[in-house]
């Protein structure tokens, strides 16, 4: 089941959270499933899949680069694990930063790095980048303390390597709400929704279910995008992860067509 809330207050981002229903749980016939459906892809290449992917249905466009808007959420949720208070997030974010270049300093950083980049960055640049991870941080600690429930920041997104197959998927979560009967997973967006925004959020679920060391999927994710006031959940159910899964699979055959069509 999807939910759509606009205009959303604590008390309507708190009922989002609630959800008794008994999570479901990806077996290792559905391991063996979408591994099979991956290797039936005959690439030579790494393929990668994400919700970004999903929500642009395979189509790539421009290679990642690192800039102060794609480094801020990775800056921000480092700093947030570590200060936790509006206070000091400044201090927390400049400590982030210091410890990329340091590592960079060090030679620990590889070519294509966030800390590479950084370390390659005048002061402006990096001033720049700081600024972007504050409002990051800001309003992700205001968003997620509108819950008006216990978070915690995620320690990192969900990656799975899919068995035997050159395929590594990595669902996004900013933070997780954990709950008796189970977890929800928390997805901070900027801008607007997109028509394909709740496929995203399929994808984020269905990858978090598959990384999950017993399979238990989510019982719910929720996206927040704070700029509209529009938030969108998405229950776990298990044609929502079949579903998922189905996304994720047309994104790696898209990928790779595009690979060969490259090299043709």
């Amino acid at each position: 089941m999807t939910y759509l809330q606009r205009n959303i207050s604590p008390h309507d981002l708190s009922n989002l959270v609630t959800n008794e229903r008994e999570p479901f749980v990806v077996t290792d016939e559905h391991r063996s499933s979408l591994a099979a459906r991956c290797r039936s892809i005959p690439t030579t290449r790494r393929l990668r899949g994400d919700a970004w992917m999903v929500e642009r249905r395979g189509d790539a466009g421009r290679s990642f680069m690192w800039s102060p808007i794609t480094a801020r959420r990775t800056i921000g949720n480092t700093a947030l694990r570590q200060s936790g208070e509006i206070g000091h997030l400044l201090d927390a974010i400049h400590d982030v930063i210091d410890e990329h270049l340091s590592r960079a300093s060090r030679g620990y950083a590889r070519p294509g790095s966030l800390g590479h980049w950084l370390a390659q960055q005048p002061s402006a640049v990096l001033a720049i980048v700081a600024a972007e991870a504050l409002t990051w941080g800001t309003t992700a600690l205001e968003t997620l303390e509108s819950f008006e429930t216990p978070y915690i920041i995620a320690q990192s997104d969900a990656y799975y390597d899919v068995a035997g197959a050159r395929t590594s998927l990595r669902g996004r979560r900013d933070a997780l709400i954990n709950t008796p009967t189970g977890r929800t997973v928390v997805r901070l967006r900027t801008g607007m929704p997109s028509p394909t925004a709740i496929a995203g959020l399929r994808a984020d679920l269905t990858i978090d279910a598959f990384a999950n060391v017993e399979g238990r999927a989510a019982q719910r994710i929720v996206g927040v995008w704070p700029d509209a006031g529009i938030a969108l959940a998405v229950d776990g159910t298990e044609s929502v992860v079949r579903a998922g899964a189905r996304d994720l699979l047309r994104v790696l055959i898209t990928q790779f067509r595009q690979h060969t069509s490259a090299a043709a």
